[in-house]
């Protein structure tokens, strides 16, 4: 049996508390900036203790909409976005340098995420504002998306990025979290949806089609309410299947 390792990532710093029970069992982080969550203490804290675990590091910038938690498009200006991405990541950048921690990653969040996903403008705009960090990081995007496509027509470096504990639509789009089926939070649900894109680069949407993913990492979000259950149980199965944490 072919060994597999993969990278897991999750998203930190959003004020769940739950890092040091989280780190052990992944790979990357993606530590919030202040945008939807997050402060400089939190943020000092979080990439503190990343380090301690030797998970990797990067950067979660957002719309700034702490309301509600970077999960809402916000209509503002492309110059007031790229402000305030530029802002989010100079304040988590400069933090890093004091700490002596490399930036390894930019993980856009939430409604972001998804907006940047479907429209190439927005892409442009979101790319723009995290160039400075081109040459040094890596972009956590989606496979077949909008940004993805747009950054590697600029030069950047990316690890294409799965959901393990979200659900599909036939798009490759992830099911809306106003619907009740958007996440997986049975242990063993997410890792059978897990281990179906790792070994053979396919998802099962929510329509029931099986469809064609390229992923390098793979999130479990941090604030989902069984995620240390769900990393437990792939900790814990995954290398009987021949499958580790790349760490």
């Amino acid at each position: 049996m072919q060994e597999i390792y993969i990278d897991i990532n999750c998203d930190v710093g959003e004020g769940m508390g739950n890092e040091a029970t989280l780190f052990p069992l992944i790979s990357s982080c993606n530590i919030a900036c202040g945008g939807h969550a997050g402060d400089e203490e939190s943020m000092r804290h979080v990439a503190r203790m990343a380090a301690k675990y030797n998970v990797k590091v990067g950067a979660h910038p957002s719309y700034p909409d702490k309301e509600n938690f970077g999960r809402t498009v916000l209509e503002m200006s492309d110059v007031a976005l790229q402000q305030s991405i530029v802002w989010q990541l100079e304040r988590f950048a400069n933090i890093l340098s004091e700490e002596k921690i490399r930036l390894h990653h930019i993980k856009p969040h939430g409604a972001l995420y998804n907006a940047i996903a479907k429209s190439r403008h927005l892409a442009m705009v979101f790319l723009q504002a995290i160039e400075k960090y081109r040459a040094e990081s890596i972009l956590y995007a989606p496979f077949a998306s909008k940004v993805a496509d747009e950054a590697d027509r600029r030069g950047f470096r990316i690890k294409y990025e799965a959901f393990a504990d979200r659900n599909y639509e036939d798009d490759l789009g992830l099911v809306s979290r106003k619907q009740s089926n958007a996440l997986l939070t049975e242990p063993q649900a997410v890792a059978e949806h897990l281990e179906l894109m790792v070994r053979f680069g396919q998802v099962k949407s929510i329509s029931g089609q099986i469809i064609q993913i390229k992923a390098d990492t793979y999130c479990v979000h941090g604030d989902t309410p069984s995620a240390l259950e769900i990393l437990t149980y792939i900790d814990s199965e995954f290398p009987k299947k021949g499958i580790h944490l790349a760490k």
